[in-house]
């Protein structure tokens, strides 16, 4: 009876947390048009002479790391300095980037895809980079052009979830870009980061593509565990709109950690979707046909299985950071254009255009010279919002190649479209399996409405 009542309260838990997943929606919407006005206030109380970025990329050779990684008694670290704690100001920590694309072709053509668009995972790329060096300068000051040796600092940060990216309007190669950014909250040893993509017209005019949020840690050099972080101080009522947005950040995502299905199991509609989902695969079971026909609903019906792609890599010092280990912006780079590939794959349809990052967590670094194999899933599909929408999962592990063992690194979970309105419909759907596959089907669904009722908040594209 008491595991009864127990499984019936979590149920009610999740069905509730299910009703609020449409508020938050709203929330979230509100957000992210908040965030982006004041960030350009932000922008324009920052010193034009302190908005580059610091290189997050190893400065050293590589050749230089491994002699000092030979020596049997290894070359003494200059003393820590003393850690200043003194509170920084949101304008302090402003960066940005620009690509200038419309005036420099030598550098389109660095960036263009095989369409004439832009390479949106080398996009991502820099956004990393650029909310790594933010975090830096929110520690370390605004006129701090280079980071020096980590136990020189006694401090290093790492990226640990990147939030949300939602893309807010079409990305054209004929437009200059800015990517810029700065620190909106922190917390004892962490800091959040709001970070946006931004079209430059010529007459002037600016149009955000693209927006979201970086969470950084910080860690002790020695010991790597939690290292304070400076305080952030709110000087205007725009500033301190946006701490209160990060703080009413915070509390969401812990109630998103506890409304997780790795608490609570599904909400009643959620289970009667996933059952419905299950009888619809049952022919195709029973069968034991290799190929899935489409039921009574016209939806073919493709085991989440057999959607699988895979790449394996060998980790390059080229791609390291300032830590010797593997650049977060390129894991998230490689997982993007997998994903992608297998969206296209999936839909059959070479112009997806990517809706929203729905979230990326990294557990722990990838060294140099592992070896990364990165695993990709379609974990769920739609017609409904727009004429194809299809949710893909991709997990990062680093296998040992004396053991055979893999070890988990980083998950990442995108969104792509086809966003034409007389585009075909979507006529296949994801038919889990297994229990796990289960789950990550649900996670999926959840996602994809929930960017839907963000998109349907917003102007159409």
């Amino acid at each position: 009876m008491l595991r009864l009542a127990r499984f019936r309260a979590c149920r009610g838990f999740a069905t509730s947390c299910a009703r609020l997943q449409r508020s938050e929606a709203r929330v979230e919407t509100h957000n992210v048009t908040t965030i982006d006005t004041l960030l350009n206030q932000i922008r324009s109380r920052s010193n034009p002479a302190y908005r580059s970025i610091m290189p997050m990329r190893a400065g050293s050779l590589w050749s230089e790391s491994l002699l000092d990684s030979s020596r049997e008694v290894p070359s003494p670290a200059p003393p820590a300095r003393a850690p200043d704690t003194s509170p920084r100001r949101m304008h302090d920590s402003y960066a940005q980037i620009e690509l200038p694309f419309a005036s420099s072709p030598a550098l389109l053509e660095q960036y263009v895809n095989a369409w004439g668009g832009i390479r949106t995972g080398k996009l991502m790329e820099h956004l990393d980079s650029l909310a790594g060096s933010i975090a830096y300068k929110h520690m370390l000051g605004p006129g701090v052009e280079t980071l020096g040796r980590v136990q020189e600092r006694g401090f290093y940060i790492v990226t640990a979830a990147v939030d949300r990216l939602d893309m807010l309007a079409p990305l054209h190669p004929v437009r200059d870009l800015r990517l810029s950014g700065h620190v909106i909250y922190t917390g004892r040893s962490s800091m959040e980061i709001a970070v946006k993509m931004e079209a430059l017209g010529p007459d002037g005019h600016e149009l955000t593509i693209m927006l979201g949020r970086f969470s950084m840690v910080c860690r002790n050099a020695e010991n790597h565990k939690a290292h304070a972080v400076n305080p952030l101080v709110a000087e205007t009522p725009e500033e301190e709109a946006l701490l209160a947005i990060g703080e009413a950040h915070k509390g969401r995502k812990t109630l998103a950690t506890q409304r997780s299905l790795s608490r609570v199991p599904p909400s009643s509609e959620e289970a009667q979707a996933l059952h419905d989902v299950y009888l619809s695969g049952l022919p195709q079971a029973q069968s034991r046909s290799p190929s899935l026909s489409a039921g009574e609903d016209a939806h073919e019906k493709v085991w989440m299985a057999d959607t699988k792609l895979e790449k394996t890599m060998l980790m390059f010092p080229q791609e390291r950071n300032v830590h010797q280990k593997v650049f977060g912006g390129y894991l998230m780079r490689l997982a993007y254009e997998l994903g992608f590939a297998n969206a296209s794959l999936f839909a059959r349809r070479r112009h997806l255009r990517f809706l929203s990052l729905d979230g990326i967590w990294f557990e722990r670094a990838v060294p140099i010279g592992s070896l990364l194999r990165l695993t990709a899933l379609v974990t769920h599909t739609s017609d409904k919002e727009l004429p194809a929408v299809i949710h893909v999962f991709v997990q990062a592990r680093v296998l040992d190649v004396k053991t055979g063992t893999e070890q988990h690194t980083n998950d990442f979970k995108f969104t792509w479209g086809e966003v034409k309105p007389a585009g075909e419909p979507l006529r296949r759907a994801i038919v889990p399996q297994t229990y796990a596959e289960s789950m990550a089907w649900i996670e999926g669904r959840r996602a994809v409405e929930y960017g839907a009722q963000i998109r349907g908040l917003r102007k159409p594209w």
